[in-house]
């Protein structure tokens, strides 16, 4: 009865950790953890090996002193000389023959010893050339002692282009490293592994939080991206490299992450402990970057430019957003603040195929919904926002309402599929031509090949679609973009005034509130307000004023689209960040006058 319950264990032990390993592989399991299918088979061949030992040790030691503590520990001995090729099958059906098995039981007992006798080979195999490899990834870590490094959490296709752009502007002098990579037969991982060989990259099949990169020079960089698609992850890897590395001088993390949690965590990863970190912590939001950066290099020519005079004396700013989701909501909240300009009107229209569209977005920036239309209150924003839930642009509805706007003059397509980002942008171009309308057109699409390809493309009669596409991985992901922002340089030039370097980059409001300031600042310079490339000191009475009046337009603007409300009252103060309430979301004239005098810039 024994032989037969030993057996049956042995062989659920090898099939369950087969099965489970299986579907671990086919899962989107986080490779580099205990769960790792190569660990449930060795688990499971372990165990089964052990399991199947033990009644014949128990046989074979009947007649000694031997107890079932021995006779377990000499299975495992067993077990281990399986892999390390040294079990002896003479042993095994000798003392099967002895114990005079029935001949079903005794082929059964033959056959799993035959199959655990090929498997624990091939796994030790298998460790032992991971262990090598990973050893042969240290050695070529330890050479570049001298060099910068710049550690990837994770091998895809957005840490391939950073690195890509790192290697080209830092040449060989920089050292690359990607950390969790596994081979496996599928040609997008191994074209990746080989883009990373072509760089000279070394690849770790480890965690990034388990590889240890302390022993480096101090006078070298260590700069670490968790880059992964699981933005959860990126965060929890964040912080235990902070913890290990935040007593390191010459060290950057850079985090990718668009969760609101992000901040709240790395911030308080700061507070735990006494003193300031020396490790410097860059939460990077893909989302904010591709609007701030668009907005920056691009908003004048394809905003202001395109705004046109309806013989009111103002120039009209008619924009579509089409999509609401994380890049439409983006910049539908950021137009109203880049539109506060003296001399434009904006006029915004979204369209979304979600039916509870306008309700969400009203929900995050009440007040900002609240002031559309409000044009006629001196020193207060000008703008106007509607939202059209519920309407898919694929829809003779869509159309209709397009076709009764008046005449747009900037259209941003965001609907979250490169595809159907592209098919968007081209029906809207068609239907404004035979509007004759000619409105600037940008498309976010992610396929840097595709962003390439389309770059200047035209019908089959040479007529030019011109359309601008924009969020390209190859461009959005650069050393440009990531370590060396021209927009992020300004910002912590204008947040340097009033903060510390360590405040813009912890907090997401210092940080976001400070890129918004520099990217007006450049629209006015560009739209030629006057007296805004002066010292306030040296501005004439009107500039200074309207100067004053013009910034906290943007302002409340700015505060709303960050979902803030008026709160208190002018004369108490009645700011709250927690509750999102300020007492100065007013009109520019019932501010007290030193408050007035702040507007300077």
């Amino acid at each position: 009865m024994g032989w037969t319950i030993s057996f049956l264990l042995s062989a659920l032990c090898l099939l369950g950790a087969v099965v489970f390993a299986a579907v671990r592989a086919t899962s989107n399991y986080k490779r580099g953890r205990i769960f790792d299918p190569p660990k449930i088979l060795f688990a499971g061949v372990v165990a089964a090996s052990v399991i199947l030992f033990f009644p014949i040790c128990v046989h074979v030691f009947r007649t000694t002193n031997c107890g079932i503590l021995e006779a377990f520990l000499i299975s495992v001995h067993h077990m281990i000389r399986l892999f390390v090729v040294d079990g002896e099958f003479e042993f095994i059906t000798g003392s099967l023959a002895d114990a005079q098995l029935a001949a079903p039981l005794l082929n059964c007992y033959t056959a799993l010893f035959a199959v655990l006798f090929v498997a624990a080979p091939i796994l030790t195999f298998g460790f032992v050339l991971s262990f090598f490899k990973n050893i042969s990834a240290y050695k070529r870590y330890l050479t570049h002692y001298h060099s910068d490094v710049y550690i990837f959490s994770q091998l895809n296709e957005k840490s391939l282009a950073l690195a890509e752009s790192l290697r080209r502007n830092g040449g060989k002098g920089r050292f690359l490293v990607f950390t969790d990579v596994y081979e496996k037969d599928e040609k997008q991982t191994g074209d990746r592994i080989e883009k990373a060989r072509e760089l000279g990259a070394v690849c770790f099949k480890k965690d990034i939080v388990t590889v240890n990169f302390s022993f480096h020079s101090k006078r070298k960089s260590l700069n670490f991206f968790t880059i992964g698609e699981d933005q959860s992850a990126n965060i929890s890897q964040a912080l235990k490299l902070i913890e290990r590395m935040k007593d390191r001088e010459n060290t950057n993390l850079y985090v990718f992450s668009t969760q609101v949690q992000a901040e709240m965590l790395l911030a308080n990863a700061f507070h735990s402990r006494d003193g300031a970190a020396k490790i410097k912590v860059r939460r990077v939001n893909e989302v904010q970057s591709l609007i701030s950066r668009n907005l920056y290099e691009n908003g004048y020519e394809k905003i202001f430019r395109s705004a046109y005079d309806d013989g009111s004396g103002e120039k009209k700013i008619n924009a579509v957003v089409v999509g609401a989701g994380q890049h439409g909501s983006e910049m539908l909240k950021s137009l109203p603040w880049f539109c506060q300009m003296d001399g434009y009107l904006a006029e915004i229209h979204c369209f979304d195929r979600r039916p509870h569209a306008a309700e969400k977005f009203t929900a995050q920036c009440p007040e900002l919904m609240q002031f559309s239309g409000v044009l006629d209150v001196a020193g207060e924003t000008r703008y106007t926002i509607q939202i059209h839930a519920g309407v898919d642009v694929d829809t003779v509805a869509f159309d209709e309402i397009i076709r009764s706007l008046p005449r747009a003059t900037y259209v941003f397509v965001a609907l979250g599929d490169d595809d159907r980002n592209i098919a968007a942008a081209v029906k809207l171009r068609a239907l404004y031509e035979q509007m004759g309308y000619f409105p600037e057109i940008q498309a976010v699409v992610y396929d840097s090949d595709k962003e390439e390809a389309l770059t200047g493309v035209t019908n089959f009669r040479g007529q030019p679609y011109n359309i601008d596409f924009i969020g390209g991985r190859k461009s959005s992901y650069s050393e440009e973009v990531i370590l060396d922002s021209d927009v992020e340089e300004e910002a912590l030039k204008r947040h340097l005034k009033w903060g510390e370097e360590s405040a813009f980059w912890q907090y997401n409001y210092n940080y976001k509130s400070s890129v918004a300031s520099a990217i007006h600042r450049k629209m006015k310079i560009l739209c030629g307000i006057p007296g805004i490339e002066k010292e306030p000191k040296d501005r004439t009475h009107e500039e200074l004023w309207s100067q004053r009046i013009l910034e906290h337009r943007r302002w409340n603007a700015y505060m709303r689209s960050e979902g803030y409300v008026y709160g208190g009252t002018i004369e108490k103060a009645g700011r709250n960040d927690l509750a999102k309430t300020h007492n100065f979301l007013v009109p520019f004239e019932q501010l007290p006058l030193k408050e007035q005098e702040k507007d300077d810039d």
